[in-house]
């Protein structure tokens, strides 16, 4: 029996209601599949922060190195200021396996309304820089507790960075719609969207059946919004396609369904997946959170590390149970999250019995 080592960070808040789901709900999918997950049980996080002073340990990061991947649930807690906890264990993460690749896909899944009018239809892929950009280091303050405090952030574009996501992009537009939309502010940002604007462009056209059209970052934010579907997969810097992410995702019924893959294409490094939405703290330990965006995750998960049909079959059965009514509260429903679990792990033992191909 194939196995493979994931290492599971459930963090904070709804993370540790969500991600146990998730794993249910994959363990079965392999058990159909004919393939094991070990996990190992990181408990990283806030509550860690708050007891030791850091959100992992000192070597946590070589402890993930011979994994096959991870799962992350969410971090950030009302206690710890959000810096702390996101600069203490998701970013070094990615940084120190170069998951420059944050691929984030938003569709209408079936039997939810969207939150639009006139046009219904969202099937969207953002492909985000991960790992420079405007997330960058590079800053610092002076003279604080004074009068002439002050504080710079210098944002951080190099060629190969943008060159990269760029390439990416292309090649999933070759087999969508072979149109990519290029977010920037080179209106007002002269130097670093400038540069961005020049390296998507000579990158882009390297595929020849590939358009390219290079958007203000405000008026695209208002397309997603008025007409969606004319909008297939968009490449954008750190920043941008953080936010971007998150609108589609709203627009297409709940910041609760979008998931997130941080992927080293290489694979030299283990690779991260994760949901977009954060620890909800207003609902923790209610039963009330939305699991669609961690079992998509882990349906990528799945793909990436060589199991696709049951990746995709996770995601059938999370369809399924959606057509069947069962939705969360922020779909408009009424299931609880243990619930809405249960509905597709029977989708996936329904699936079991009827037969599938391994």
């Amino acid at each position: 029996m194939k196995q493979y080592t994931i290492d599971c960070i459930a963090g904070d808040g709804i993370g540790q209601e969500v991600v146990p789901a998730a794993v249910a709900c994959i363990n079965a999918i392999a058990e159909l599949y004919g393939f094991r997950i070990s996990w190992r049980d990181r408990n990283w996080g806030s509550d860690r922060y708050l007891s030791k002073g850091a959100m992992m340990p000192v070597d946590g990061i070589d402890q993930l190195t011979d994994g096959d991947g991870i799962l992350l649930g969410a971090v950030g807690h009302p206690d710890v200021p959000d810096h702390i906890t996101l600069w203490g264990l998701l970013i070094p993460i990615r940084r120190a396996f170069d998951l420059y690749l944050n691929i984030r896909p938003v569709r209408l899944l079936p039997g939810i309304e969207p939150r639009i009018t006139g046009d219904g239809q969202i099937d969207t892929v953002i492909v985000r820089e991960n790992v420079e950009g405007e997330y960058s280091e590079v800053g610092g303050r002076a003279y604080q507790g004074t009068r002439h405090a002050m504080a710079f952030q210098q944002a951080l574009f190099t060629r190969r960075g943008v060159e990269r996501v760029a390439e990416y992009a292309a090649k999933i537009a070759e087999e969508r719609s072979g149109k990519v939309i290029s977010a920037t502010k080179s209106n007002g940002l002269i130097h670093s969207m400038t540069f961005w604007d020049e390296v998507v462009e000579e990158t882009v056209s390297r595929h020849a059946g590939v358009e390219l059209q290079s958007v203000l970052v405000d008026a695209l934010a208002a397309r997603l919004v008025i007409a969606p579907s004319s909008v297939d997969v968009i490449v954008a810097s750190n920043l941008f396609g953080d936010i971007l992410s998150d609108l589609v995702a709203a627009t297409a019924g709940s910041i609760g369904i979008a998931p997130s893959a941080n992927i080293n294409p290489d694979r030299t490094q283990p690779s991260m997946f994760e949901p977009v939405h954060g620890t909800a703290p207003d609902i923790v330990g209610k039963n009330l959170a939305n699991p669609i965006g961690q079992l998509w995750a882990g349906s990528m998960m799945l793909e990436h590390i060589g199991q696709a049909a049951a990746g995709t079959d996770l995601m059938k059965a999370v369809e399924n149970t959606l057509l069947r009514g069962v939705r969360t509260k922020d779909l408009g429903g009424t299931a609880s999250t243990s619930e809405f679990v249960a509905a597709v792990l029977e989708d996936i033992e329904v699936a079991g019995s009827a037969g599938v191909e391994g």
